[in-house]
């Protein structure tokens, strides 16, 4: 099963798709660790993308498609996660053919909806764990008291520099603009559906659960 999870930054895409990754044996795509892999491979695509990197500038669709493609063509898996890509239309189109072309499908797109007001309040308070990227929060999921991460024991934390009111709402403008037309786009070929990601993880998690089985 190949599945998209669509929702603005501090939605919970990242805890969800461990989740699956844990207890489906699907694999996370995300575009942001494949750019990074690839700049330190060495390899052909791994050179193209720290040139690009180095000049400052953005990295084509062309470029992420290529990794997508290596990644699909060499890792087994039970399915896998679209996390980060597509953010447009155009790379939906692109994507879709990318799985035509190796005789695969897209089966689910899941968005996890959450208040603009309510994703402030979570991201204000969000920190990872410097090892394994494990997210927490102040509130609703503090660091353990003993100061070691729940996942893989690690004890450094940190917070990103973005994550303040000021910076998220300027990345919530971005994300209506370019990606929620997918919302619309995956709607009309009746793979979209919506769950609210506003919760405990747990129930969050059943919901995503059921969506995906349905």
């Amino acid at each position: 099963m190949n599945i998209i999870l669509l929702g603005p930054p501090g939605a919970g895409k990242g805890t969800q798709a461990r989740i699956l990754v844990e207890e489906r044996g699907m694999v996370q795509l995300s575009t942001g660790d494949m750019l990074r892999d690839a700049k330190e491979s060495g390899t052909e695509m791994g050179k193209k993308v720290a040139d690009v990197m180095a000049k400052g500038q953005l990295v084509t669709d062309e470029i992420v498609i290529g990794l997508i493609r290596e990644k699909l063509q060499t890792t087994e898996a039970n399915g896998f996660i679209f996390d980060g890509f597509p953010r447009t239309l155009k790379q939906a189109d692109a994507l879709a053919e990318l799985l035509e072309e190796m005789g695969q499908k897209l089966d689910a797109v899941v968005e996890l909806r959450v208040q603009d007001e309510a994703l402030v309040k979570r991201i204000t308070a969000r920190s990872t764990c410097g090892s394994c990227g494990e997210v927490y929060n102040d509130i609703t999921k503090p660091i353990p008291a003993d100061g070691k991460c729940i996942n893989c024991g690690g004890s450094e934390f940190k917070r990103r520099a973005d994550d303040n009111a000021e910076s998220l709402r300027t990345r919530l403008m971005e994300y209506y603009k370019q990606t929620s037309p997918l919302i619309g786009y995956y709607y009309a070929l009746r793979m979209h559906s919506r769950v609210d990601g506003l919760g405990e993880i747990g129930d969050i998690k059943a919901a995503v659960a059921e969506k995906l089985d349905a």
